[in-house]
């Protein structure tokens, strides 16, 4: 059985998302975090990051959320939620993908390192305001992209929406304002799925033990 390390309200939210969508079977192990936020020496050992989330699938333990979630994809063709290898569809999946990860999240993570994560001696507030731009840039081409689909890559629902949903979520906690009116409707759309619900029981339950 897929065995997921994780903890709730990490990127690993967009793992476990993509695995209720996919209705499969997998054990979601709760990875312990110290006082000082570092995982346990046990955990370091199938991670050397130190960082969830985590997949274990037999002998392979695969890390970063977005190579999981496509993996899965992968793994479960019949489900559509991942192009096939070698078409444009997977072209345009993969440039969505890497659009999330490198100009989507990237401004959100500098201002969470700035505010709260990093130590007090290393964070440069005056970058805060530059992230929020350089949000605001990148919420820009997602609207772009969005013109005339339902999802991002047209009318099938796929793990590229899983990402860009997920950071939403993110932007909406970092109290980052979305000033796309087809990005709020997209946005709605597909955090209002059942597989969204399902996933957060998951993590919750995981945590309560």
């Amino acid at each position: 059985m897929l065995q997921l390390y994780n903890y709730p309200k990490t990127r690993g939210f967009r793992v476990t998302w993509m695995l209720e969508e996919l209705e499969a079977e997998y054990e979601f192990k709760l990875v312990p975090f110290g006082a000082n936020g570092f995982a346990s020496e046990d955990y370091v050992k199938i991670n050397p990051a130190g960082k969830v989330p985590a997949l274990r699938d037999g002998d392979m333990v695969l890390t970063e959320s977005a190579a999981i979630v496509t993996y899965l994809g992968d793994k479960f063709p019949e489900k559509q939620l991942v192009p096939a290898p070698g078409t444009a569809a997977r072209a345009k999946y993969d440039q969505w993908c890497y659009f999330v990860l490198s100009e989507l999240e990237q401004p959100l993570w500098t201002k969470g390192k700035h505010t709260f994560i990093l130590p007090q001696d290393k964070r440069v507030p005056a970058v805060i305001e530059t992230a929020g731009w350089e949000f605001r840039k990148a919420l820009n081409i997602l609207s772009k992209g969005l013109e005339g689909n339902r999802y991002i890559l047209g009318d099938t629902f796929s793990a590229a929406d899983i990402l860009i949903g997920h950071t939403l979520t993110w932007a909406r906690t970092a109290k980052q304002s979305v000033e796309f009116q087809n990005v709020k409707d997209y946005a709605e759309l597909i955090l209002g799925r059942e597989a969204v619900q399902r996933a957060g029981a998951r993590e919750a339950a995981a945590a309560e033990g």
